[in-house]
């Protein structure tokens, strides 16, 4: 039986949203905006820039996306976020992109790290600092995750980092030390991630869509960091939202 898609769900009128009935047709929903912006992109620059999240919930939307015809030797893609681990480590993000995107003809394009070995957090900064000046300032597609306290890429409620991170004038990537999740990372601040063209953001479950609602209403990105990326009128953000988790 075909499940209808979830209702829409209660943003400001200035997010664009998409609702579907489960998450393997939003994934594959997602794969086709990307693809779509990065190819307008090669078009319009003769690059593309891409920024992801990791995680395991955005595993299958990057697979699908490694299958997308695209001139991929001309790609950039980085991370939102990284935790401190080596690329072999289950938790590191590069390795799974690794594993999901850098497949077939998507292995063409190329990956910029924000952390390669340094032995803290901090001490990873400049030298990521520096891989990213290879990244355009002006990102072409940014795909964020969101968790259920609100937090977006490695921006958490709570961190002593996030004042910082959320500041208008923030560096383009800091240090985070979450209190609640494992590992020390890297993350980009909230005006690297406004620096771009288009922010896709997929939700899945009604948990989420509960989250993401109150976000709005609350309007506290301290309280839940997704809030500067949704009530801000500067970027264009797309919010996919899957019924089913």
């Amino acid at each position: 039986m075909t499940l209808p898609p979830s209702p829409p769900l209660a943003l400001p009128a200035h997010v664009r949203q998409q609702c579907y009935a489960d998450a393997e047709t939003a994934s594959a929903a997602l794969a086709r905006r990307v693809a779509l912006a990065l190819d307008a992109a090669l078009r319009a620059r003769g690059t593309a820039s891409l920024v992801v999240s990791g995680g395991r919930s955005p595993e299958v939307f990057l697979h699908t996306l490694s299958q997308q015809p695209l001139d991929w030797s001309h790609v950039i893609i980085s991370l939102a976020d990284e935790r401190c681990v080596p690329a072999t480590h289950a938790d590191s993000n590069a390795g799974m992109l690794q594993r999901t995107l850098l497949q077939g003809e998507a292995a063409h394009a190329r990956f910029i790290t924000l952390y390669d070995g340094e032995p803290t957090a901090e001490a990873a900064l400049a030298p990521c600092l520096r891989r990213l000046t290879a990244l355009p300032q002006t990102l072409d597609v940014v795909v964020l995750g969101m968790g259920e306290d609100g937090h977006t890429a490695s921006l958490f409620p709570g961190s002593a980092a996030l004042p910082g991170l959320l500041d208008a004038s923030a560096p383009r990537v800091g240090a985070v030390h979450p209190a609640l999740a494992p590992h020390a990372r890297i993350s980009l601040s909230l005006p690297a991630l406004l620096d771009s063209r288009l922010i896709l953001l997929p939700i899945a479950g009604r948990n989420k869509r509960a989250v993401i609602e109150q976000a709005c209403a609350e309007g506290d990105a301290m309280r839940m960091p997704v809030a500067g990326i949704l009530l801000q009128h500067d970027t264009p953000v797309e919010v996919l939202h899957a019924a089913c988790d």
